[in-house]
């Protein structure tokens, strides 16, 4: 995503959701103007730790908490545009991301495919995966489903998840995720002043992945 940003000329960035710092670092070390906003308190202070954190604005709480500010890029990686499950919610996200970009500016974001499914392999035998989180090494994760709703537009897939970081620190979280259509996503960024530039596959989930690029208007 850094060499995404850079190819628009983009500065600075507000990373939604920026969990442990692993983007925001990424950035940072890149010579952008950083800020990043995680509810989990934990997360931001594991963020602020890292070397050269002083150099980005940290605000543990919610997107609104952040604003004022205007940048770039607003990003969402992994789950985290997944995570507004409710649609109010999820349009009043995407109001605020507007809010924080100029004419021109991008907003990126993940968001796994509906009509994969994924969640069915989650958890699969009760294995682990494993996977890298930069600074804090490998993190080892495990999953089990508690409810899935399906509605016209949108799956919602309720689990439990449980993190363990390489220092033997355990993360566990119970979180519900909205599987949107594309259509849907689609049509809730018109509404909030973005034209969508490019939808295209995620390079680590190619064919269960989109990420999502819209350019404020």
């Amino acid at each position: 995503m850094p060499t995404c940003l850079m190819s628009w000329g983009a500065r600075s960035a507000l990373d939604v959701g920026c969990g442990t710092g692993v983007l925001g670092h990424m950035l940072l070390e890149r010579g952008y103007r950083v800020v990043g906003v995680e509810p989990a308190g934990a997360m931001i202070e594991r963020a602020r730790r890292v070397p050269g954190a002083d150099r980005a604005r940290w605000v543990h709480g919610y997107l609104e908490d952040a604003l004022p500010v205007k940048v770039d890029a607003v990003t969402m990686t992994a789950n985290t545009a997944m995570v507004f499950a409710d649609d109010d919610q999820w349009a009043g996200v995407l109001q605020r991301c507007r809010a924080a970009l100029d004419v021109g500016g991008h907003l990126v974001f993940e968001a796994r495919i509906r009509e994969v499914e994924a969640w069915r392999s989650w958890g699969e035998k009760g294995l682990p995966h494993q996977f890298d989180a930069g600074h804090y090494g490998q993190v080892s994760s495990s999953t089990t489903i508690d409810e899935v709703t399906h509605r016209a537009q949108v799956d919602l897939v309720t689990f439990t998840n449980i993190d363990e970081l390489s220092s033997g620190e355990q993360i566990r979280a119970v979180s519900t995720l909205a599987f949107r259509s594309r259509s849907s996503i689609e049509a809730a960024l018109g509404v909030a002043g973005f034209d969508v530039s490019e939808v295209r596959d995620a390079p680590d989930r190619p064919g269960r992945q989109w990420v999502f690029v819209a350019r404020a208007i």
